[in-house]
């Protein structure tokens, strides 16, 4: 087992693990550290705890220092850079005509290293951008495309839930998101309406995912025939409420009768094979071009 602290280097960033050696650090405390890209200011998100070794990254670096208050006044001083950094980016952009967008730029804490984010939608010539950046800057200019996800995370919108998107506010790294997680969440499948601003299916379907394969385990399925255990009569399940464990039975007689039963007052009497290729309006099948869209819009 390895004693290993976490820290981030953004509000919702991925968490690094290192070894915090002699200093005695808890849950946000800020630290100096070194990175692949230098020294780097961040913060303890995880304290103290020892992992298996088979869990981390080798070799672990350890705690360069405690931040202390000239590291944070740095720290301020940079984030105030980058805005001018920002602004002079831009302008160079249209001076070259280049075809890309700029999104964001940071400095590493011991401004060794200047790095702009901007999205494009092939690859881009910037050579003699660089050359620019680095007369002005003087330091090592890098320049990285990023995709729509990231994008999203870097400009912190709003969601269709009318809260800040969870990639901005917590999620440090992109889960995979699949068709079969809107499926089995008895979701519609138009693409407008699982898709986020980013483009790509919504984080959001991970959360529950593992709830809705376990309980589609458990349910029987729409079309699978059953038996209402207070009057013996028998019907064909029509919905099934996964979250609710009950299901919609369409009762067999002269006139149609809807009944919503609970888990224990029905058993089923003939089942088929489970298919979750069904949308919320009963659709089966979709279209070519409505499949592709939706593979499109996966994350992976």
């Amino acid at each position: 087992m390895i004693l290993i602290v976490g820290v981030r280097f953004k509000p919702a960033g991925k968490i690094y693990y290192f070894d915090p050696g002699s200093f005695e650090l808890s849950v946000g405390d800020d630290v100096i550290v070194e990175t692949a890209r230098g020294l780097e200011y961040g913060m303890i998100v995880t304290g103290p705890k020892s992992v298996d070794e088979d869990d981390i990254v080798s070799p672990l670096k350890p705690i360069v220092r405690m931040a202390t208050s000239e590291d944070s006044e740095i720290y301020v001083e940079n984030k105030i850079k980058t805005k001018e950094a920002i602004e002079i980016c831009t302008e160079k952009i249209k001076e070259h005509e280049l075809e890309m967008h700029l999104k964001d730029c940071e400095y590493t804490f011991d401004r060794n290293k200047l790095i702009f984010y901007f999205t494009a939608e092939g690859r881009i010539d910037f050579r003699d951008l660089v050359k620019d950046l680095a007369a002005i800057f003087k330091t090592r200019i890098e320049l990285r495309q990023i995709g729509v996800r990231d994008e999203a995370k870097i400009l912190n919108a709003i969601g269709p839930c009318g809260r800040p998107l969870c990639c901005s506010t917590w999620i440090g790294e992109f889960m995979p998101v699949s068709i079969k997680m809107a499926k089995e969440q008895g979701l519609s499948l138009n693409p407008s309406k699982i898709s986020g601003v980013c483009g790509r299916l919504f984080c959001c379907l991970k959360y529950e995912a593992k709830g809705y394969s376990e309980a589609i385990k458990r349910m029987p399925a729409t079309g699978w025939l059953v038996e209402d255990l207070f009057d013996g009569k028998t019907g064909k399940i029509i919905e099934t409420n996964y979250l609710l464990e009950t299901i919609k039975v369409e009762c067999e007689g002269k006139e149609k009768e809807i009944r919503v039963l609970a888990k224990g007052d029905y058993k089923v009497i003939k089942s088929f094979k489970k298919e979750n290729n069904r949308n919320s309006d009963g659709d089966e099948v979709l279209d070519r071009d409505a499949l592709e869209e939706l593979k499109r819009l996966e994350q992976e």
